[in-house]
């Protein structure tokens, strides 16, 4: 069984200001199942954007577990993770869009293996 959409978030929330960064929901999508993409900036006027692993990323043996790709690579104008979450949302008006805001980059996301 996945976490929730909306708990997930909560959830990453919390752990990016117990590190010290800042995140925020800039959209809230489904509370049951919503994708959620991450944007990352790093407050140069660079960021990364973080979404869904597509289900070839996923283990058999933990099929509930959320894990992400990189969709915009990091020190990428943010006007790049801009763009590409403006597309996603003409394909699927029903995500969550987090934005966090880390000097160091951090996602706190758990990446899929290329």
């Amino acid at each position: 069984m996945r976490l929730k959409s909306a708990i997930f978030v909560s959830a990453l929330l919390r752990r990016a200001q117990v590190e010290g960064a800042y995140g925020v929901v800039v959209r809230r999508g489904s509370e049951e199942a919503g994708a959620i993409f991450v944007k990352v900036s790093r407050l140069d006027g660079t960021a990364a954007l973080y979404g869904p692993a597509p289900q070839s990323a996923f283990d058999e043996g933990f099929p509930g577990d959320r894990l992400f790709s990189v969709l915009v690579e990091p020190g990428r104008p943010e006007a790049d993770a801009d763009a590409r979450i403006a597309r996603e949302l003409k394909f699927d008006p029903d995500i969550f869009v987090v934005e966090i805001e880390d000097r160091a980059g951090r996602h706190f996301l758990d990446l899929a293996k290329d």
